[in-house]
């Protein structure tokens, strides 16, 4: 990874949470009045404080992120067999579900809100993690469901604890997944595209021998 890779990773990223935060925040003025930061009648100015809150979500997701690749280089030298790693990894995500639930419950959420938004963001991981496999390998499944659940879980943490609001948890959990699902669809585009520009001056190097 470069680092002008990671500059048009770190942006793009942001970039990303900004728009599905006015996209998303849009659709919730449309749908509720009082949502925002002024009411219905400042959207302009709601639509600009979502794109700088889009930004600071994506930037928070970028901390995420490579605080789980660091979080795996650790891990693996711990536990030496990669196997353990993961299976501790699919362990953590299945407790995660459950968790998830466990706290809307205690935050006194709308009876069913509290196990449909776990559910809904388990099959959103599953998804990606088939898309992830589709293009890598099998080996990619676990360890995309602990970022894409468990690690959008840990980071949308301060819109699920205190005074619970659905508004508020649906407004910061849909960037963060949508940046975590980005990040790791493009890490593997990424790498591939630096190996092959690496490659390729062994190979002429080769030939000219």
């Amino acid at each position: 990874m470069t680092l002008r890779k990671w500059f048009f990773l770190f942006w793009s990223c942001m970039a990303l949470g900004a728009l599905v935060c006015i996209v998303v925040g849009a659709a919730m003025l449309l749908t509720d009045q009082e949502f925002g930061f002024l009411g219905f009648k400042a959207t302009g100015f709601n639509v600009y404080m979502m794109a700088i809150s889009g930004l600071m979500i994506g930037a928070f997701s970028q901390m995420g992120f490579f605080a789980y690749l660091t979080l795996n280089y650790i891990a693996l030298s711990v536990f030496r067999k990669k196997y353990l790693w993961t299976t501790l990894q699919g362990y953590t995500t299945v407790f995660a579900v459950f968790g998830m639930g466990y706290v809307l419950y205690e935050g006194r959420t709308n009876y069913w809100f509290f196990w449909l938004l776990p559910l809904l963001l388990l099959v959103a991981s599953l998804l990606f993690s088939w898309l992830k496999v589709k293009q890598t390998n099998a080996n990619a499944f676990v360890p995309t469901m602990f970022l894409l659940f468990v690690v959008t879980f840990i980071e949308s943490w301060p819109a699920l604890q205190g005074e619970t609001n659905i508004a508020a948890i649906v407004f910061m959990l849909i960037p963060l997944f949508a940046c975590n699902a980005y990040q790791n669809m493009m890490m593997h585009r990424l790498l591939k595209k630096n190996e092959a520009d690496s490659a390729a001056p062994k190979a002429v190097k080769s030939a000219n021998s």
